[in-house]
């Protein structure tokens, strides 16, 4: 045999080998590379909603109630989280259209908002609140005039129970930090949110500044949304009814309340 003929042999060897080595490291129909590892969903989330999701600015990493909550139930179910942070009315957008497989940032479950995506079962039991400057004279949202302005947050609940329920000028913000600091700055009369959140901050940035007034109103529950049809809603329901079983979410509500979750 020449030498040319067993050049042209060990090359195509060498073709044939490649080849086998390639196909056995391709991924398989659930997006893991098959050799184990577990599946990705993409989870849109804020990054600026204490204390259920922030960027901490030390570690640079997403810190809070929601993330602590979406990781246990990512290794119950068995998937790795892919956080992806937004605004939150983009949020919102993101599951109507299906560009990402899960949202999780304090979302109300509403009847509305249930005809476009699909929630999981209820995880927090939330509500509205309206915080003044302490020395304001308004004391309740029936206190709320043409003459006030009111923040809220862009696209969430709060904006649309001012503009479907008071005659007041609405400001919405991307980030409801804004609204805050706009008010402690006196450029509005008043900020309409989610009751943990406007506690949280007054108690950690505007104590002595700030305070809530009035009802809770609008009590609505928290859920993780997923685009329309998701074969995801059942089993995060399994895993996040386990987890209450099991205690793991009587630890993480501890963890960032300060107390037990109500029964």
């Amino acid at each position: 045999m020449g030498k040319k003929w067993i050049v042209s042999i060990l090359f195509l060897a060498t073709v044939i080998f490649l080849a086998a080595c390639g196909s056995s490291e391709k991924s398989d129909s659930n997006g893991s590379s098959g050799d184990g590892d577990l599946p990705v969903y993409s989870v849109a989330t804020d990054s600026n909603f204490q204390p259920f999701e922030y960027l901490n600015p030390e570690t640079n990493e997403l810190e809070g109630f929601d993330i602590d909550l979406i990781k246990a139930i990512a290794e119950e179910v068995g998937f790795e989280p892919d956080f992806q942070t937004m605004e939150f009315d983009g949020l919102l957008g993101s599951m109507r259209t299906g560009k990402n497989d899960i949202g999780i940032a304090g979302i109300s479950i509403t009847d509305e908002r249930k005809e476009e995506i699909d929630f999981s079962d209820k995880y927090y039991d939330s509500g509205l609140i309206l915080a003044v400057p302490v020395d304001s004279d308004i004391e309740s949202i029936n206190d709320i005039t043409s003459d006030h302005v009111v923040g809220a947050r862009q696209g969430s609940t709060s904006e649309d129970f001012l503009l479907n329920n008071t005659d007041a000028e609405v400001s919405a913000f991307p980030e409801i930090v804004t609204a805050y600091m706009d008010l402690q700055a006196g450029r509005l009369d008043a900020v309409l949110y989610d009751l943990p959140n406007v506690l949280y901050y007054i108690k950690e940035n505007a104590d002595g500044e700030l305070k809530t007034v009035g009802d809770v109103m609008e009590g609505q529950p928290y859920g993780i949304a997923f685009p329309k049809d998701s074969d995801l809603v059942e089993p995060v329901n399994e895993a996040l009814a386990k987890l209450k079983e099991d205690g793991t979410y009587n630890e993480i509500y501890k963890k960032w309340f300060g107390t037990e979750p109500p029964q």
